[in-house]
């Protein structure tokens, strides 16, 4: 059991390094361009999937 705790504090650790630095900013940022481009690509296959296909 000492042994899982111990692998438990580096994880922590290592997230905390990650967290605590300036790769989350950057992540978030990613993640809010990412999210509108696949928000746009939605929206348009919404549109052109529901026309049609006998005109």
């Amino acid at each position: 059991m000492l042994y899982w705790a111990m692998v438990f504090l580096v994880v922590a650790i290592v997230a905390a390094i990650f967290g605590f630095g300036g790769i989350v900013s950057a992540a978030a940022g990613i993640a809010k361009i990412l999210f509108f481009i696949f928000l746009i690509l939605f929206i348009v296959s919404l549109f052109t999937g529901r026309r049609s296909r006998n005109l």
